[in-house]
């Protein structure tokens, strides 16, 4: 039996919406529209399958061709019209369509078919010579620009020779026939110098060389970066569109152009958009004349205006969604050649979703689904002033690490940095990489700026929990201390120079760029509560001040997963009591320092109990290596020793004795208040003192001790036998009992293999993902900014930067793994998430099916976090990539 070939192409009336995989999401528009009775020029679509066999083979698939073929006949039929017939051609437009809207893929090419003998017969046809001409230059310049790959630049010098300079200069529609005839010649004679051969006459040759354009355009550079920063599939496709031209340049009573059913900025129900008159789609884009609002249509043509609106009205009920179209029309006539989803700005949609639930087109649930977490954060951080990025080049460009845009002068050492902030200067500070004892100069900064790390290093981590703009891993960046100087390339700055940096985006300008602050909206309200209504996961927030705790109930969060009490000791004096307590050689002098820290300690505990009152609060135990807080240039070490009374050889031999070759797995975590009890013990009692004190003024107070690095049962059964006893005696001194919970981090695979042991002891479980990720992968979320993007982007080694989405299969098999066991055991364990990926919206997804009890992150993450599990509640992920 033969075997029937796969169809690679379908008629628009042959296709529909839903086809949109198959199709390509232009393909899938165009036939719904046709389906519906638009107004739409007929032509056919060839699938993504063909493109994916293309790309497999390397060339088209042998039983496309004759499809094409009878697929043209039947546009003939419709159009009356045949291709490459002088006396009456059909001349076609070709465009790529993938699946998701890809802006950087093949651009479209207009007047398809065009040679001496058709633009002669298009002439005698239409009457207008001037009119075939300008189509087939048009035509010419397309083609050999992105089908023969030549520089378009090329063809528009000889253009603009002809229209001349300066105030006698003269617009495209102000050249004659025979000029554009001239010119014609002119681009033929540069095809013949640039390619040895001459331009392809044959309409047939040109459609076979346009469709395989559309193909290899799929692998172009401009689509692969696009798909690489969109997380995109590569192997998706794209579909082909080849449709009959209409044309918007044969005269006044012609024109095309583009338009929104709604406001894409703002949101306003109102038709959007601009048209270009007397001209073809590319004119539009590329700017040559200013375009004519389309209010002004509502002027010159009211009939055709209201045309319009109905159908952008009707395809908006029909979509259920705000819509992006391309009109032409031709000699007073309306054509629909595309429709689309419309992008929008985070304000513009949350308008649009809440707007389109009060006209009844969509119901909450819809609405939110609707919402793109990661739009949120326009909506949260300032951004610059999107007119002043018009005119600015970025000055280097790294990984945007935290939202949000701000302007400084450059200082390098985060003393200056405070000492200029309380002086009232806006700073940047700007360090290869920072560290715990940097804390100081990045809570005055404006906003940081790091050569080396990643989107999980500490500069990022620590920028996100205060909400400052943060750009990390800007590999191109010199930093000179010495000299005082930052440098790119040949562009050197200097200490006090103006910088402007955008924490979304990556980029770095020089100057002072404006900004725009946010504004939280009811539209913004309204969307959180209906999301609140929706989820089935709780949201925390990571905060180690008051203030942090105070911004994130204001976002909604439930309450504390993660409070770092490292953080509190890099304030003012605190990390020379903190330096004191290390360098101690007794238990006693160690203690006398504690004591010192623990009233500190204290205060911080009361304020944020203050703040989320009636809420949870998960404080951790002292997790990092003792020797981050040490100082380590000899300048530094002097003047500690100066302060410690100590001698600064003395204070040299006990850094180098606390230095390790790899702090992240040594002397850290449980292990130092394993050996140091006494370090646990005053956390503890800060901890439950600050709680009988806020319990006994009316205060709600519910802490959750947690203790981490934990691999065994017994680490933690000695830690939490240690914060028993020091409860117990405060609560015995005080008179107030405390309801309180003793759990664990789960961030070492044995940990999470051995979950059922130790829940006999832990009450809940809370999975530090930053270090899970770091332990299983064997990884240094720091160091790995050198490789992972190669990993990434380039060789695919991973789909995605494991310390920003969630490593399902091994990482996430863990979580799995660990929540399972540890129920298996205690039923009603408590199980959490506190590491960066409690903020990333595909792996709050995967937490939300996991099973888990809430994610936490950082506080201004926290509406991300809140969206983000509504719409996983619904069943809802993110869509085809």
């Amino acid at each position: 039996m033969t075997q029937l070939a796969p169809q690679w192409v379908y008629l628009f009336r042959e296709g529909s919406a839903s086809m949109r995989m198959l199709l390509g999401g232009k393909g899938a528009g165009i036939a719904e529209m046709t389906r519906i009775g638009m107004p739409v020029p007929p032509g056919f679509t060839i699938s993504t399958d063909a493109c994916r066999a293309f790309q497999a083979d390397g060339e088209l698939p042998a039983d496309l061709w004759p499809q094409v073929l009878t697929a043209l006949q039947d546009v003939e039929a419709l159009t009356e019209r045949r291709f490459g017939d002088a006396a009456n051609p059909l001349l076609l437009s070709v465009r790529s369509g993938a699946p998701l809207s890809m802006p950087g893929m093949m651009d479209t090419i207009l007047n398809l078919g065009l040679n001496p003998d058709t633009c002669a017969g298009l002439a005698a046809q239409t009457n207008n010579q001037r009119f075939a001409n300008d189509a087939y230059r048009r035509f010419i310049q397309l083609f050999s620009k992105i089908v023969l790959g030549l520089d378009g630049a090329l063809f528009e010098h000889e253009l603009d020779l002809l229209k001349g300079s300066g105030p006698a200069a003269r617009s495209d529609t102000d050249l004659s026939a025979a000029e554009l005839a001239d010119l014609i010649t002119r681009y033929k004679e540069i095809v013949v110098a640039r390619t040895g051969a001459a331009f392809p006459d044959d309409p047939y040759v040109q459609l076979r060389m346009a469709i395989g354009a559309v193909f290899n355009s799929w692998n172009g550079r401009r689509a692969v970066d696009y798909r690489r920063i969109n997380h995109i599939s590569d192997t998706m496709g794209t579909g082909v569109n080849v449709q009959a031209m209409v044309f918007g340049n044969m005269g006044a009573d012609s024109f095309t152009g583009v338009a929104f059913t709604r406001n894409p900025t703002s949101g306003v129900r109102e038709l959007y958009g601009e048209y270009l008159i007397n001209a073809q789609g590319e004119d539009v884009v590329a700017g040559i004349r200013t375009p004519l609002q389309i209010s002004t249509l509502n002027e010159t043509d009211p009939a055709l205006y209201n045309q319009l609106c109905a159908i952008a009205d009707r395809l908006e009920e029909h979509y259920r969604d705000m819509q992006d179209v391309e009109f032409t029309v031709e000699r007073g006539k309306l054509w629909m050649l595309q429709t689309r989803t419309g992008k929008r700005t985070a304000t513009a949609a949350l308008k649009i979703a809440l707007d389109m639930v009060e006209e009844g087109l969509i119901d909450r649930i819809t609405a939110v689904r609707r919402i793109d977490p990661h739009q949120l954060d326009q909506l949260l951080h300032p951004v610059i002033d999107p007119q002043a990025k018009l005119t600015s080049q970025p000055f280097a460009v790294g990984l945007a690490a935290s939202p949000g845009a701000a302007a400084g002068q450059i200082v390098l050492d985060p003393d200056v940095a405070e000492e200029l902030a309380q002086q009232g200067q806006a700073v940047i500070l700007v360090r290869n990489e920072t560290a715990p004892e940097d804390f100081h100069g990045m809570v005055v900064a404006q906003a940081i700026l790091t050569a080396r790390g990643g989107k999980t290093s500490h500069a990022a981590v620590v920028a996100r929990g205060m909400g400052k703009p943060c750009v990390v891993g800007c590999g191109a960046l010199e930093i000179d201390e010495d000299a005082g100087t930052v440098s790119v390339k040949r562009t050197v700055l200097k200490v006090g120079d103006w910088i402007s940096l955008d924490g979304s985006t990556g980029e770095v300008f020089v100057g002072q760029l404006p900004t725009i602050e946010p504004e939280l909206t009811d539209d913004f309200r309204t969307l959180m509560e209906w999301a609140d209504e929706i989820r089935t996961i709780g949201i925390r927030a990571n905060a180690d001040t008051p203030h942090d705790a105070q911004v994130a109930r204001q976002f909604g969060a439930e309450g504390i997963g993660l409070c770092r009490t490292e953080h509190m000791f890099f304030e003012g004096d605190r990390i020379d009591y903190m330096r004191e307590m290390i360098v101690a050689e007794t238990r006693e002098e160690r203690e006398a320092a504690l004591a010192l820290l623990e009233p500190l300690q204290y205060a911080d505990f009361v304020g944020i109990f203050e703040a989320m009152d009636g809420l949870p609060v998960t404080i951790r135990t002292l997790d990092p290596p003792l020797h981050e807080f040490l100082p380590h240039t000899n300048a530094e070490i002097r003047l500690l020793a100066r302060k410690l009374k100590t001698s600064a050889e003395h204070l040299r031999h006990v850094i180098d004795a606390l230095r390790e070759a790899n702090p992240m797995l040594g002397f850290r975590g449980c292990r130092l208040g394993i050996v140091y009890p006494e370090i646990t013990a005053m956390q503890v009692r800060a901890i439950f003192r600050a709680a009988a004190d806020c319990q006994a003024r009316g205060i709600v107070v519910y802490p959750e001790v947690m203790i981490p690095l934990v691999s065994t049962l017994k680490e933690l059964q000695l830690q939490a036998q240690v914060v028993r006893e020091t409860a117990q005696a405060v609560m015995s001194a005080t008179g107030q009992t405390i309801e309180y919970a003793i759990g664990t981090m789960i961030e070492l695979p044995r940990a999470a293999l051995t979950a059922d042991q130790i829940a006999q002891e832990a009450e809940f479980f809370s999975f530090g993902t930053n270090d899970l990720t770091q332990t299983t992968f064997g990884l240094s979320r720091d160091d790995s900014g050198r490789f992972l993007p190669t990993y990434v982007d380039k060789l695919k080694v991973l789909g995605a930067d494991p310390f920003q989405t969630i490593d399902v299969e091994g990482v996430g098999q863990l979580v799995q793994i660990g929540t399972e066991r540890g129920r298996h055991t205690r039923p009603d364990l408590k199980v959490g998430i506190c590491g960066e990926h409690g903020g990333d919206p595909d792996s709050v997804a995967f937490f939300v099916r996991t099973g888990l009890n809430y994610v936490s992150c950082s506080p201004y993450r926290v509406p991300l976090a809140l969206l983000a599990a509504a719409q996983a509640a619904t069943g809802y992920i993110d869509r085809d990539k």
